[in-house]
């Protein structure tokens, strides 16, 4: 006898199971997302860089003769003038050739004074006609030589004379030490660097820029330099000198900038901001908020007026700003994208809710796939049955990718139509 609560159970389960056949899917309604025009704004680029104020006129000092420091006398930062002594080195070696120089000077004038006196003794026997010509002709050339080692005595004087004050380094001119690369008892050779002596005068602001810079050029040609450690303190600069190369190491191009009547408070060693703004150039700018990306790069949401569907295209970025980017390629003039709400854009193709053969389970050979598999096509199943696993594999690798940027998994669970986007 059939008990009459079965019955009942089986006719509910059996009433449910009516309800399960196929039916056809509900159309997924359209979202609403915010579009914006494509239109060209007048676009004025504004570089802003970090430099440093340096002397127009940098000089390296270095002592002319090789020797031992014995005394340095300014050190980094000390301003100088012309003139002002440096450092010495050890000046023994010169001063025994200057006394060396002096006694073949007074040893050549010796001379010079007997050759004269015995040319002009020949000469006076010459013209009584008491001696013979050669001997004249002797005595005159005693006296060119003499006359000769006289002048190379001296000009040996004038040598060792400036020898031994090339022992006391001085500055060329008026200016501040910025670098000193000798100590007191290192033995330093000439014209290796000591000092070096950023003269007073006109000062430059130095930056190292990229070469792209280049491709925009200035509104009108002068930059505001702004002091980093006050804002308050500003000038005008202009370009005065760019390095012709590219630095191997940085990878950067060195730019002098004149200052123009720079103000104390620049002192060498500042570092100041240089601001340039460009000539205004129509650029396409739209919100940052309407980038996305495909497996290409960059891409937007692109509608299309007629359907109101939407397509994802590529696009080229020429920069990225704060709250906005600025598009090159890609966008036509006239042309509505997403702005907002891209996420939940599909493209104008089907998705999930279109039956497709269960192809990809090689353990389930069969014309309509296996029960796994049916039951996959429609949801993800929660049961992680032994006989199912391969076709959760299939499952996942059905899936339709539009967007590195997915929709959330409650908009991707439902079905997807043709016009998946409209516009408000």
């Amino acid at each position: 006898m059939i008990d009459p609560r079965r019955f009942t159970l089986l006719a509910l389960v059996a009433g449910s199971l009516s309800g399960c056949g196929p039916a056809a899917q509900p159309a997924r309604p359209a979202a609403l997302v915010k579009v914006e025009a494509v239109i060209a704004q007048p676009r004025e680029r504004v570089i802003r860089l970090t430099g440093d104020v340096q002397a127009r006129v940098s000089t390296e000092l270095s002592f002319r003769v090789s020797g031992r420091v014995t005394e340095r006398l300014v050190d980094v930062g000390d301003h100088v003038n012309a003139g002002d002594v440096l450092a010495r080195i050890d000046p023994t070696e010169q001063r025994a050739d200057l006394l060396g120089a002096q006694a073949s000077v007074a040893s050549a004038e010796a001379q010079l004074k007997l050759a004269t006196a015995t040319f002009e003794r020949q000469k006076s026997l010459m013209a009584s006609g008491f001696t013979t010509r050669v001997a004249f002709d002797q005595a005159q050339e005693g006296l060119r030589v003499a006359e000769g080692s006289l002048d190379t005595a001296k000009a040996q004087l004038g040598i060792a004379t400036d020898a031994l004050s090339y022992t006391e380094l001085r500055a060329s001119a008026a200016g501040i030490i910025t670098a000193r690369n000798v100590e007191v008892g290192q033995v330093a050779q000439s014209a290796q660097s000591a000092y070096t002596l950023a003269e007073d005068g006109a000062r430059d602001a130095v930056f190292d820029v990229y070469e792209t810079i280049f491709l925009n050029p200035l509104k009108d040609g002068l930059i505001k330099l702004t002091l980093v450690s006050n804002p308050q303190v500003t000038a005008r600069a202009t370009p005065r000198e760019i390095a012709p190369a590219i630095d191997p190491k940085t990878g950067t191009v060195r730019v002098k900038l004149s200052i123009e009547n720079p103000p104390a408070a620049m002192t060498l060693g500042s570092a100041v901001i240089g601001e340039g703004r460009g000539k205004p150039q129509d650029k396409i700018v739209l919100p940052w908020s309407a980038l996305t990306a495909d497996e290409h790069g960059p891409a937007m949401w692109v509608l299309n007026p007629k359907d109101n569907t939407v397509s994802l295209r590529s696009v080229v970025v020429e920069s990225y700003e704060t709250n906005s980017v600025v598009i090159s390629k890609g966008l036509a003039l006239g042309e509505r994208v997403v702005v907002d709400g891209g996420r939940c854009c599909a493209p104008a193709r089907s998705s999930l809710s279109k039956e497709a053969p269960h192809e990809g389970c090689k353990r389930h050979r069969t014309d309509r796939g296996c029960r796994a598999g049916r039951r996959l096509r429609t949801s993800r199943p929660r049961r992680r049955s032994r006989s199912g696993r391969c076709c959760r594999r299939w499952w996942r690798r059905s899936q339709p990718s539009t967007s590195l940027w997915s929709a959330p998994s409650s908009l991707a669970s439902r079905p997807t139509t043709a016009s998946a986007c409209s516009a408000v």
